[in-house]
């Protein structure tokens, strides 16, 4: 026996096709970023021209941070250029909710941390893994 009054199924069986399914994504909670990729950073040796360049090929777009950082966001990641940097390797930056306590597993599994600073936002580490790579830890707490 189908116990849904009929004043709420009426409406289903005459207009079915104003009955659709709208899915709304949630906000991604921050624990959902907690030890992932979260940021991509580059140096450059002239800001203003790597700004001009991914803007008229890729289409990002910009907020600057002082005379020598820009961030960017493609639609899909972000990022950021730290000016008076020779170009090379980017550099990885992964998100924690618990800044102190992922810097004590990165040293407990043989990392060696450094330049820890705060910026604008929040917080972060550098530090090298076991097998030579350089990557960046940050939080906003």
């Amino acid at each position: 026996m189908d116990l849904l009054p009929l004043a709420l199924r009426a409406p289903a069986l005459l207009m079915p096709a104003l009955l659709t399914l709208t899915l709304i994504p949630r906000a991604p909670m921050q624990s959902d970023h907690d030890r992932r990729i979260d940021y991509v950073e580059f140096g450059t040796t002239d800001l203003q021209a790597s700004k001009r360049f991914f803007a008229d090929v890729f289409g990002w777009s910009f907020q600057d941070w002082g005379e020598e950082y820009t961030s960017f966001e493609d639609g899909r990641l972000a990022g950021g250029f730290t000016a008076g940097t020779p170009g090379g390797a980017p550099l990885v930056i992964l998100y924690a909710t618990d800044l102190d306590a992922t810097r004590a597993r990165v040293e407990a599994a043989g990392g060696t941390v450094m330049n820890e600073h705060s910026f604008p936002g929040g917080r972060r580490f550098h530090f090298v893994e076991p097998g030579g790579n350089h990557l960046a830890v940050w939080s906003e707490k």
